[in-house]
């Protein structure tokens, strides 16, 4: 039996959660605050907890913080659906919590039961998440009080607001490097554009061939996706579109995170915008991104809101797919941690386009299930640890996938 730990201030939430896992067959302890949450992370010695993120006396964040660093378990922040509330979700995610859910708060359709349905489904696919993985959230958790306590000591490798990507330095990608440094907001010689049909007029008319990188991710994706672009090498000059699955409302706070901890020029993706090598573009919550056309090295995007694919938008196969079709060189499909199915249909596809695919290893992913079915096809070229993704994305456009020992 699944012991979960259900921390929330209010009755209501504690009482409607509790009962929806006792009726699915988990053994439930509850707590009121932060601070009885960690007495009891000790005590109980839950599989499980669910976080809310405001508390009085200790609050989510902290608690998870605690947690993480004293008895490391999955935690399943549940967040309330405003600008703050998104900012604190990601606050917890970077110190170890694994996945979130929002609560309803009349904005939308949703309502407790399907609230009360999404954390018992959550809740049971974490309970299956590989331990293993609980020692890298609690080093990551210790990290960053670390950093924390360090505050303001200029952090070193970092220029004009941005940090500089690790790895190394010397990367030499098939083909000429572009120069120049573009910032966030700057996309020199490319106007986004809203309008359907294809304009390639503002492109310029010298680009480099540049690698695309496809990288889709789940539960327990985005502290993984963080560290992967603070080691990107920016010489490789990639441009990347990201999937990770999330609520409208979180990605473009997460794309500004991103960016923080990248050399690369990180945003949200907008329809109709040129992606360029440094770029790294992140699909919207709740809409699809994709490849709409390829011209002189660059990518043109296109949002949709088409049906959901495996349950979910944006979807990982419907970036990835897309990118197959369109891109003509240089193509790489990466799939991290994660719930479900979505992502093995999207690396096939790269595959059969002669593209390099990469999953993440079960000893490193808190859910194995979307790198899981992806391998499931035979159609991935790499399966790494997650600090060997990077390394593997460099591999596959200097060596050709091929190692040199």
């Amino acid at each position: 039996m699944t012991r979960v730990l259900v921390v929330d201030d209010s009755r209501f939430m504690r009482t409607v959660i509790g009962n929806a896992l006792g009726d699915a067959g988990h053994e439930v302890e509850t707590a009121t605050n932060g601070s009885e949450a960690v007495d009891l992370a000790g005590t109980f010695d839950p599989d499980v907890i669910t976080m809310d993120v405001e508390m009085p006396e200790m609050d989510g964040i902290d608690a998870v913080e605690r947690i993480m660093t004293t008895n490391p378990a999955p935690i399943l922040m549940l967040s309330a659906h405003t600008e703050s509330g998104a900012e604190a979700t990601l606050d917890a995610l970077e110190r170890g919590a694994v996945d979130f859910l929002q609560k309803p708060d009349g904005s939308d359709s949703r309502t407790m039961v399907d609230l009360t349905t999404e954390v018992v489904k959550k809740v049971d696919g974490l309970a299956e998440a590989n331990v293993s993985t609980v020692a890298l959230a609690r080093a990551t958790a210790t990290a960053h009080a670390t950093r924390s306590r360090l505050a303001g000591n200029p952090g070193q490798g970092t220029t004009t607001g941005k940090a500089v990507a690790g790895g190394s330095a010397d990367v030499q990608v098939n083909g000429d490097h572009g120069t120049g440094t573009v910032g966030p907001n700057a996309r020199p010689g490319i106007e986004p554009s809203s309008e359907t049909d294809e304009d390639t007029a503002s492109l310029p008319t010298e680009r480099t061939t540049a690698p695309t990188i496809v990288l889709g991710a789940s539960t327990g994706g985005p502290k993984i996706v963080e560290r992967l672009f603070e080691q990107l090498p920016i010489d490789l000059e990639a441009k990347v579109l990201v999937v990770q699955h999330m609520p409208s409302g979180f990605t473009e706070r997460f794309a500004d995170r991103l960016d923080t901890h990248s050399a690369y020029d990180v945003f949200e993706a907008t329809d109709g915008e040129w992606l360029e090598p440094g770029d790294i573009a992140v699909a919207p919550g709740n809409t699809h991104l994709e490849v709409a056309t390829e011209a002189s090295g660059c990518l043109r995007l296109q949002l949709s809101d088409g049906e959901r694919v495996h349950g979910v938008r944006p979807s990982i196969d419907v970036t990835m797919e897309s990118a197959a079709e369109e891109v003509t060189s240089g193509l790489c499909g990466v799939v991290l941690t994660g719930m479900g199915f979505d992502g093995a249909a999207g690396i096939e596809a790269i595959k059969a386009a002669d593209g390099y695919t990469i999953a993440q290893d079960e000893a490193t992913s808190p859910v194995f299930g979307i790198p899981c079915q992806a391998i499931e096809t035979g159609c991935v070229d790499t399966v790494a640890p997650a600090g060997g993704i990077v390394d593997a994305i460099v591999n596959a456009f200097t060596t050709d996938g091929e190692n040199d020992d």
